[in-house]
């Protein structure tokens, strides 16, 4: 099935082809995309409305968050992102769990290259999402986590944060096969826990770097 330009678009976000702070022309996107200028008008329009682009004088940008945005942000993905896994120790298949356990060995396997490894956290959450089986939360998740795309960083790019991350995503693996929900949830919180702090102490050290420029 054909891609739609809205869906194309935020593609494009997701894959940091667009950065927080970028100007998104029309009729770059509708050459681009290969498709013509209205349906890009139309998702521009819709991308907005969902404050996925900002407004800076006549021109749409790729919205950015600030703090307190983040700190909001975080605070939801945790509480829903905990559910999700407490939900998934009690309903997920066998199956379901194995499909987890390879994505860990996988990326356990893998080096250091943030890039893919943000790319392989985000199917191994979706993972979990899924395997919830609670259809309105898995709704409300890929809404949170269109929100992440605004993040122009990865956590997973601090250095040691990758060998954390995945000793994290098997304690949680671990607490979901053994159908434990409390611990599955505690986990999946403090996993989402220190990727906040991460992520603030790279916002910090960036910004820190500006301010010497």
């Amino acid at each position: 099935m054909q891609k739609d330009a809205y869906s194309m678009i935020l593609e494009a976000i997701d894959a940091g082809v667009y950065r927080p702070g970028d100007r998104l022309v029309e009729s770059e996107l509708a050459e681009r995309l290969g498709v013509s200028r209205t349906p890009v008008r139309e998702a521009l329009q819709r991308l907005e409305t969902q404050s996925m682009l900002a407004r800076d004088g006549r021109s749409l940008i790729v919205a950015s968050l600030d703090h307190n945005q983040l700190a909001e942000l975080y605070v939801v993905r945790a509480e829903l992102e905990a559910l999700a896994a407490g939900l998934a120790a009690k309903h997920a298949a066998p199956e379901e769990v194995q499909v987890l356990q390879e994505m860990v060995d996988q990326d356990m396997a893998k080096g250091e290259d943030p890039i893919a490894l943000a790319r392989s956290n985000k199917l191994f959450h979706r993972q979990i999402h899924l395997a919830s089986h609670n259809r309105y939360l898995v709704q409300q998740l890929d809404l949170l986590h269109r929100s992440m795309m605004l993040l122009a960083t990865t956590s997973l790019a601090a250095e040691g944060r990758r060998d954390a991350a995945m000793r994290e995503h098997q304690a949680i693996v671990d607490a979901i096969r053994a159908g434990d929900e409390k611990s599955a949830s505690a986990a999946l919180r403090a996993h989402i826990s220190k990727a906040f702090e991460t992520r603030l102490k790279l916002d910090a050290a960036a910004q820190g770097a500006k301010d010497w420029v």
